[in-house]
């Protein structure tokens, strides 16, 4: 009888930031051509990609059970999975919000901010393309530097586009709508940087 195939869970990681990046490219097309009228139908869109994500996640949860041998920690596995996931669920966030509060139109540091998250997102994966070979690799660090910088210009933006509204804005609905949703772009590019730190932490960990 062959030895039986030992699960790839880096292969499962690059396909999770994979669903992190077809969902932020679809709200980086939604946001610069945005449509109210069309919102429903991207929601339906990015939700099914965040179903599809979920499905994986568990997929390999049932495989981590079953497995003896893993190449790193079954925690840190675990960590890195459900922190990608994380990534791919506030990408939807975003969207619902807009929805949720009927936006008509779009301030214009929102399609910066996802224009950050999908760089963001673009830097996830070659990092998950690299980590495999971090006991080696010269460039992952300056990968995790990478993503940290880009997470730091979200924060500058947020900082900016928040005293931007509350600048020029007198209704307390606009005020309120849109301090939702800047609060969930940030945290968008914050979960981009959760996914760097447990990386990171893994690589202190077997370095």
């Amino acid at each position: 009888m062959g030895r039986k195939k030992e699960n790839n869970y880096f292969d499962m990681f690059i396909q999770a930031v994979t669903y992190s990046c077809q969902a932020a490219d679809m709200l980086k097309e939604n946001f610069i051509s945005f449509d109210p009228e069309q919102l429903p139908a991207c929601m339906e869109a990015l939700h099914h990609i965040e179903h599809t994500a979920d499905l994986a996640k568990h997929d390999l949860m049932e495989k981590l059970l079953k497995e003896f041998i893993t190449p790193i920690d079954r925690e840190d596995i675990i960590e890195l999975s459900s922190a990608l996931d994380d990534v791919t669920d506030s990408l939807e966030d975003i969207l619902l919000r807009l929805y949720m509060f009927r936006i008509t139109s779009l301030r214009e540091d929102a399609v910066s901010f996802v224009s950050i998250i999908c760089d963001c997102c673009c830097a996830l994966k070659k990092l998950m393309v690299e980590f495999p070979e971090f006991r080696k690799s010269k460039a992952i660090k300056d990968m995790i530097i990478e993503i940290n910088h880009l997470e730091e210009n979200g924060d500058k933006l947020y900082t900016e586009a928040m005293r931007r509204l509350y600048s020029e804005s007198g209704d307390a609905v606009e005020i309120l709508s849109w301090t939702a949703i800047y609060d969930r772009l940030e945290k968008c590019c914050d979960k981009c940087g959760d996914v760097a730190d447990v990386v990171e932490t893994v690589i202190l960990k077997y370095s």
